[in-house]
């Protein structure tokens, strides 16, 4: 058994899960609504203000131990997006380059391009621009968050000559010296 499925996930008050027939994982709370659909190696048992993962006996061992440490990290996630939420910031460097929020579900990025680029974001994900050069995406669902970051970083990713491009909020770029001119 993995190490990480032995702990037990803690529940705090307002955050329900349920387990249906259909082998599919919901868990409610303020944040919103989640679903996993729970493989057959692992299943999930609610005891009060905590749950716990275990293993159902069937399939290979390997794959037992190996679902049984990535179901607890989803649900503990689960659980931490319906009451806190996740949130990733993005800058964007370069000048005259900015980005903005057009509904809570759009952004138009103006990144040097001859055209303004605009990304939808996915169902339960919101982006926000509290300046013109960051951009700020907040979400229940973990997977989502970070992925739609990535999307959008994907667009101009930094370059190591000038630094110029989108980053994720404390970055470290590596910059590289330009061409040498010898006499």
């Amino acid at each position: 058994m993995s190490r990480i499925g032995k702990a037990p996930v803690a529940v705090p008050s307002g955050v329900t899960i349920d387990v249906a027939a259909s082998r599919e994982l919901t868990v409610k709370g303020p944040g919103g609504t989640l679903k996993m659909p729970l493989r057959p190696e692992v299943q999930v048992k609610v005891d009060g203000s905590e749950a716990l993962v275990e293993l159902t006996g069937t399939g290979s061992a390997r794959q037992a131990r190996a679902f049984h440490g990535l179901t607890r990290a989803l649900l503990n996630n689960m659980v931490t997006g319906v009451t806190r939420g996740f949130e990733k910031k993005l800058e964007i460097i370069g000048v005259g380059w900015n980005a903005k929020a057009k509904r809570p579900n759009q952004i138009e990025l103006n990144i040097g391009f001859c055209h303004p680029v605009v990304i939808d974001m996915p169902d339960g994900v919101t982006v926000e621009t509290p300046k013109p050069t960051q951009i700020t995406i907040k979400g229940a669902d973990r997977q989502a968050v970070g992925h739609i970051t990535a999307v959008i970083r994907k667009v101009r990713p930094p370059e190591p000559y000038k630094g110029k491009g989108i980053r994720y909020e404390g970055e470290y770029v590596r910059r590289k010296a330009g061409k040498s001119f010898g006499s």
